[in-house]
């Protein structure tokens, strides 16, 4: 007999058996962050008498766009819930999968068809976590210059509801068949930006033992730019600093519209100064994260997922492009144009330079910055879509094991090929959140990511390990110690194509 029944630290949950597997969706891990709790830290979830019903996901965060299949059920600021999928609520002590979501801090959810933690918890005996957390103006708007101590955290609420779910994790998850002292910690895109933030950051220390990056892109932006994004955000309001407090009694509808006027990925972690102290990357080099073994990558083709949602794209000419590149690099990018003197300025190129700009190449360096602390594998997908390559997000069916044609697939793929894909690149990532290694017998040996021969894992129709496989990356090393170089900022191409 499977139990579905459960007691958490609130009160008792009831889920229900899907096949094999217990599930329960919908459990709320924090308060409400509504009214007086708006841009506050996520406080202790309230506490239930009997048993609360957890098969229907709960709401997940207010987002201007709601894609396809990113979510189930409802939006809401009353958002801080988290679903579980376990083999049994028994006392086996499974290893613990935690999901952080991406969608650039502005959108997304745990409750993504995607992300259905079936197949990890049937073929690997694992327990998966997925969770929504605060996004764009309620998740990061960085009050501190203006409301003060009160506020000295709003810029990392999402951040704090990442770890609070993680708490959350270490007392409840026994009760589910997990153990809370073999947590894994893994996300893509800005999820993976989380877990590299949350790998320096104090606040999350002994929360989770090991982790994995897919794609992650530059971590955190200045307190003086958050600080100033904030007065623009009270500007359209036509709010003075002062009234601050009145933000907290506006509709979030209302909020939400007027986040819309500003660029991608402008509400984002804070360099706050006290929940992040330092520039995360630095507080890894100083060994934040040591003896944390990591799998880190990216894909070959990240880029392409964007530029093919720019409404002028296919009108591009060699200028279009050349200017694009110019406004998105700036100073740099006479060094780096003279390194790609020979090919051809088509839109090949461009989503070459940009993928190494956003993903690739902020990866890559992330990864040698935990490489010199502990063990990391390092892998790079370059499996192709036949319309956009190994584009960003492309791994995402593979690594849930989400190709067969009878489940979502965003990107419609469900070949021998890819259904073969999948199953390496999912065990690979049972096999470490059980060991704290990826290598199986369905992959060819993956080694440990060094300086000196750089083996990495390319995923692809036949996998390997190539050594040092990022063929531009010499150019990007140079090209980053230039003075003027700065990481890309989201906004740099969007913004152009306003207006196209």
């Amino acid at each position: 007999m499977f139990k579905t029944i459960v007691e958490t630290c609130s009160g008792k949950v009831k889920g229900e058996r899907v096949g094999d597997v217990s599930v329960w969706k919908g459990i709320p891990y924090a308060k409400p962050p509504v009214g007086p709790l708006r841009f506050c830290p996520p406080q202790e979830p309230d506490t239930w008498k009997g048993v609360r019903e957890t098969v229907q996901f709960g709401p997940f965060a207010l987002q201007p766009t709601v894609w396809k299949g990113i979510a189930s059920g409802s939006q809401s600021e009353d958002c801080l819930y988290l679903n579980i999928w376990s083999p049994d609520a028994d006392d086996k002590l499974r290893p613990v999968m935690v999901w952080l979501h991406g969608g650039a801090y502005s959108s997304g959810s745990g409750s993504f068809d995607m992300y259905d933690g079936t197949s990890f918890a049937e073929h690997g005996d694992v327990v998966v976590v997925t969770l929504n957390y605060r996004l764009g103006v309620f998740g990061f708007l960085y009050l501190a210059e203006v409301g003060g101590e009160k506020y000295a955290t709003s810029g990392n609420c999402g951040l704090l509801d990442q770890i609070a779910a993680l708490k959350w994790v270490k007392q409840n998850i026994q009760a589910f068949g997990g153990d809370p002292h073999r947590v894994t910690l893994f996300g893509e895109s800005a999820g993976a930006v989380s877990v590299g933030i949350l790998l320096a950051m104090p606040e999350a220390k002994g929360l989770f033992c090991q982790a994995i990056m897919e794609s992650a892109s530059n971590l955190v932006i200045s307190a003086d730019s958050a600080a100033q994004t904030a007065k623009k955000v009270m500007d359209s309001l036509n709010l003075q600093t002062h009234e601050y407090e009145k933000l907290i009694d506006l509709p979030a509808e209302e909020l939400l519209k007027v986040s819309l006027n500003f660029p991608p990925m402008t509400f984002c972690p804070v360099l706050d100064g006290l929940l992040i102290p330092v520039p995360p990357e630095e507080a890894i080099r100083k060994g934040a994260a040591k003896d944390i073994p990591v799998i880190c990558g990216s894909n070959k083709d990240e880029y392409r997922l964007f530029a093919a949602r720019i409404p002028s794209y296919r009108r591009w000419d060699e200028a279009e492009i050349a200017g694009r590149l110019e406004r998105a690099l700036g100073k740099v990018w006479p060094v780096l144009a003279a390194n790609f003197a020979t090919v051809p300025m088509d839109k090949m190129l461009y989503n070459r330079i940009m993928s190494y700009y956003s993903f690739v190449y902020p990866t890559l360096k992330y990864s040698e910055a935990l490489a010199e602390q502990g063990a990391v594998w390092v892998y790079y997908f370059g499996y192709e879509n036949p319309r956009l390559g190994a584009c960003h997000a492309f791994e995402l069916p593979f690594v849930w094991h989400r190709v067969n044609p009878d489940n979502t697939n965003l990107f419609g793929v469900d070949s021998p090929e890819a259904v073969k894909l999948a199953g390496q690149m999912h065990q690979a990532w049972i096999a470490f959140a059980h060991t704290g290694n990826p290598n199986t017998p369905e992959l060819p040996y993956w080694p440990i990511y060094n300086p000196e021969s750089r083996p990495v894992m390319v995923f692809k129709g036949e996998s390997e390990v190539v050594n040092d496989p990022h063929v531009d990356r010499e150019i990007w090393d140079k090209v980053s110690s230039q003075k003027d170089y700065q990481p890309m900022q989201w906004s740099c191409d969007y913004k152009v194509d306003k207006y196209s």
